[in-house]
């Protein structure tokens, strides 16, 4: 089954001429790298019920008020003060029990916090391992914590500090952390999957190349064959294990991590072009410069000028 998108998500919760509540993309994102928001959950009263499925993103949510959440193939969770966390990786459903439910939910992707380049991978977190426990109560005083960071984090998103992004980043940090103490010790792992280690491997070895501290020498695994190769598996496992695992595909999530990189570069470098596209592996910079404006729509260029005035 594909992951819902953040598309799908806003067109799902946008206010509609019989509602004005609903949740809108956040300002100022365009230009940055990767995706974040958060939101008062009153904002989805009205909206329609949720489906099971998986999201393309991660999600961190704390629910006033009575509510029901399923994940994956556990039994539904039904509680007051309910904290819960959403991966690529895990299917679920939040199904609000009474309407005045109140409380915060923050959704983001992993190329967000790639510009802090602490060289942690979200899904490596113990927060969002397989065998953690994603949904639980927590206590009154917990609440109140949990609530004030998401409400600088809301009045942050909507400043007009030139570094807000930096700061969110800052902030969504510390609520992980917070949220990694609170949660409840996890039960014995079960054995992985072959599948689920072909994912983690894959994950590794394209992690393993980022950050790029230097122009030369350029990136040793490219193409899905490489990555494949350097697996001992057949390409086409491996394409298939990776769709099962995330919904997309080797070559997929290879662009989608090198255009991360790329923008980072761009924004955070003085390298020119022409070393971008040396150090990323590309053969030319006319390859790098329309591989770069077919993922992002623009050409690195234009997406440096933006980036350096703010736009």
């Amino acid at each position: 089954m594909k992951p819902n998108s953040l598309p799908a998500f806003y067109a799902a919760c946008a206010p509609s001429s019989e509602s004005a509540v609903g949740v809108l993309p956040p300002p100022d994102m365009e230009q940055g790298v990767g995706h974040f928001n958060v939101f008062p959950l009153a904002d989805l009263r009205g909206a329609p019920p949720m489906t099971f499925n998986r999201r393309s993103y991660y999600k961190i949510t704390l629910c006033r008020g009575r509510s029901q959440v399923e994940c994956a193939d556990q039994a539904p969770h039904v509680g007051n003060n309910t904290l819960f966390l959403v991966t690529p990786r895990v299917p679920y459903r939040w199904l609000p029990l009474t309407e005045d439910f109140t409380g915060y939910s923050c959704l983001f992707d992993d190329a967000f916090l790639l510009p802090a380049r602490t060289g942690v991978v979200l899904a490596e977190l113990p927060i969002f391992q397989p065998g953690a426990y994603p949904v639980w109560d927590v206590t009154e005083a917990d609440c109140a914590v949990l609530e004030a960071i998401f409400e600088k984090m809301a009045r942050e998103l909507t400043s007009g500090y030139a570094y807000k992004h930096d700061l969110l980043r800052t902030y969504l940090w510390e609520l992980i952390h917070l949220v990694q103490k609170l949660q409840p010790a996890p039960a014995p792992l079960a054995t992985h999957s072959a599948a689920e280690r072909v994912a983690t491997q894959f994950t590794e070895l394209l992690e393993g190349q980022f950050p790029r501290q230097s122009p030369q020498p350029p990136l040793r695994l490219r193409t899905a064959m490489d990555y494949a190769d350097q697996l001992a598996v057949h390409v086409n496992h491996l394409n298939r294990v990776l769709k099962e695992m995330t919904g997309h595909t080797t070559t997929a999530l290879i662009s989608r991590r090198l255009t991360q990189e790329a923008k980072l570069l761009l924004k955070q470098t003085a390298w020119s072009i022409s070393e971008i596209a040396d150090s990323l592996g590309f053969t030319d910079v006319a390859h790098f410069c329309t591989f770069f404006k077919r993922q992002a729509s623009q050409t690195p260029g234009d997406f440096r000028r933006l980036a350096v005035f703010g736009v």
